[in-house]
This record gives C-alpha cells, sequence and structure tokens, in this order.
C-alpha cells in the first residue's frame, strides 16, 4: 500500500495512470493475503504445538493419577471390608465412584460447551487493521 501512498510516477513522469494503480493495487493485495496466509497458519503451528506437547504432559500425567486412585482404591475397600463383609465394602466404594463419575461429567460437559473454537486473534487483528487501512486509502485517494 506504500505504493500507492507516495504517489510516484509512471514512466512518462506524469501521475500513475489508472491502469498502473490498478496493477499495483492488484500486486499488494494479493502479496498482503499471501503475508496474512502464511502468519495464520505459523500462529496456529505454534498454538498446535504447544496444545500437543500439553495434551501429552497431562495424559501421562492422568495416566500415572489413575494407578495411584487404583491403589486408594483398593485400600478403601480393604479398610471397610475390616467392619462389613468384602463384596459389600466394594460395592460401596463403587457406587460413590459412579456418582462422582457423573458429576465429573455433567460439569466437563458444561465446560465443553462454554469452548470457544481456536481462532488465529493476531491474525484476525492484523486482518481488520489491513482492511481499515485500505479503506482509509481508497477514501483519502477519492477525495484528492
Amino acid at each position: 500500500m506504500a505504493d500507492v501512498a507516495n504517489h510516484r510516477t509512471s514512466r512518462t513522469g506524469s501521475e500513475p495512470s489508472t491502469a498502473e494503480l490498478v496493477q499495483r493495487a492488484t500486486e499488494q493485495v494479493s502479496r498482503l493475503v499471501r503475508d496474512e496466509l502464511a502468519l495464520a497458519r505459523a500462529e496456529l503451528t505454534q498454538k498446535g504445538r504447544h496444545a500437543g506437547i500439553g495434551i501429552g504432559l497431562f495424559g501421562g500425567g492422568g495416566a500415572l493419577a489413575l494407578y495411584g486412585l487404583g491403589a486408594l482404591i483398593a485400600a478403601a475397600i480393604l479398610l471397610l471390608a475390616l467392619v462389613v463383609p468384602a463384596w459389600v465394602a466394594a460395592l460401596i466404594v463403587a457406587v460413590v465412584l459412579f456418582l462422582a463419575a457423573g458429576i465429573l461429567a455433567l460439569v466437563g460437559k458444561k465446560q465443553v460447551g462454554q469452548a470457544v473454537p481456536p481462532v488465529p486473534a493476531a491474525t484476525v487483528r492484523s486482518v481488520r487493521a489491513d482492511v481499515d487501512t485500505v479503506t482509509a486509502a481508497v477514501k483519502d485517494r477519492g477525495r484528492a
């Protein structure tokens, strides 16, 4: 957009023709679109990389926590088995676990419903700024 704003002259030494201005604008818009797409691609790649690493670490932590939870559940059943028969202790612990799982599932469903789709926010702002700049330049050029 700098070429149009600089009022460069054509080969003949006079103001650039409409055809030259249209050609410059077309080239600049094409370059701008390519650059914005490259920016969006880079931004989403970076976000995806961080998300992948985070999900992997979260999954590993979850697997270890699952083994720890299994050990705690076994300990709770063995502790209750000192008071009631073993099968009743196992049934009580199973019911409590199913209730907790249901509550967690409902809370998780609510959180997923509130999730916002991933959007390359910086690229969207940049494209809006570019559109505003082009619009302002066209209006200023039309007034001159």
